[in-house]
């Protein structure tokens, strides 16, 4: 099943109050996993009795014995209790066996939702015995539909596509901090449409000068536009240098794979389908929408060579592993190197 249908399926279980036993919220995007966590709750919880029946509880405090104490508590003039376990991978193992325990023979008025932290995979025993909903920050062009989403259902507003590519720029895919922006222009605002005007007077971006610019300016080899973005980007919300070091990695990768491509005769016009084609194969995260990545690939894969393009992802591994040595120098040297490297030409460098 795939996870839009895990996600259609919990939203019908929410609004049809089917609920499952146990619910386990993972993945990469804490905002959303909050936010679906709170679609439980408001779904499954008698607001009138919530201070009986729902327990928010956190794993590493917990024990056996207030595990089995928790678990075996009956609802108290409602239909259910809600039990809330968050980062059960930190429950210690007495905690832990008690709660798989209860998950062979769980109670038919009782919810258990458990969430894990990022960067951690839960274990088989968990999602055999839990309605398992991976929550992961979406990209691309899926991103841009949800901002223009949410700006609607959340705030009341209406954002243009153009001001929606404009703040993904320059925020990235963190939802909590798109949210926050989303808000504040939407008060800008007073609930009208939100324009690239407004995303540049709240966010403190300028058109022209984010990380989509930045992107296309190594693509086409513009070292002067290149170099002269580097700081204007590494100063927008969320950005850091080892980001950009892997969107570039992204980019030059496919470039070099697009370079190969044409050489086994493929004709440009038909990369654009092969680029979407690859981005589905490998999940790869290209730093913007698909559609604005894929068609600055196409038009600026000419440029590129195989062999350019192994070399621009050597010179991407030297400039993370600077980045993260916080003895080195700054990110702006840094990146203002690296894009100088991939922007010059075999040809040039010869020269």
């Amino acid at each position: 099943m795939s996870s839009k249908d895990i996600t259609r399926q919990f939203l019908t279980q929410i609004k049809d109050r089917a609920f499952a036993p146990a619910y386990l919220f993972w993945g990469d995007d804490e905002w959303r996993k909050d936010a679906a966590l709170r679609a439980l709750l408001t779904g499954a919880v008698d607001e009138v009795t919530k201070d009986f029946n729902l327990d928010q509880l956190r794993g590493p405090d917990l024990d056996a014995d207030a595990v089995s104490t928790m678990l075996g508590t009956p609802p108290m003039m409602a239909d259910r209790r809600v039990v809330v376990i968050r980062d059960v991978s930190g429950m210690k193992k007495p905690a832990r066996a008690a709660l798989d325990r209860y998950l062979t023979k769980p109670s038919a008025d009782l919810v258990v939702a458990l969430t894990m932290p990022v960067g951690v995979k839960p274990d088989a025993p968990l999602t055999s015995r839990c309605f398992s909903l991976q929550v992961n920050a979406v990209s691309g062009d899926e991103l841009t539909k949800w901002i223009i989403k949410q700006t609607s259902e959340r705030f009341g507003a209406q954002i243009t596509a153009g001001a929606a590519a404009l703040l993904q720029g320059a925020v990235g895919d963190d939802a909590g901090s798109l949210m926050m922006e989303l808000d504040k222009a939407a008060s800008y605002t007073m609930g009208g449409v939100i324009d690239e005007a407004v995303i540049e007077d709240v966010v403190g971006v300028r058109h022209g000068e984010t990380s989509s610019d930045l992107l296309d300016a190594v693509a086409s080899r513009d070292v002067t536009k290149a170099v002269a973005l580097v700081g204007p980007v590494l100063a927008l919300p969320k950005t850091t240098g080892v980001g950009l070091a892997m969107a570039l990695a992204t980019q030059t990768a496919a470039l070099g794979w697009g370079a190969a491509q044409r050489a086994k005769g493929i004709p440009l016009n038909r990369l654009a389908k092969e680029y979407f084609d690859l981005l589905k194969r490998t999940g790869a995260f290209p730093g913007r929408p698909w559609g604005e990545a894929t068609a600055a690939w196409t038009k600026h894969v000419p440029r590129w060579t195989v062999a350019e393009a192994e070399a621009g992802l050597r010179a991407i591994l030297r400039a993370d592993e600077r980045l993260k040595d916080t003895r080195a120098s700054n990110d702006e040297q840094v990146l203002s190197s690296l894009v100088l490297e991939l922007c010059t030409s075999s040809e040039q460098r010869r020269g």
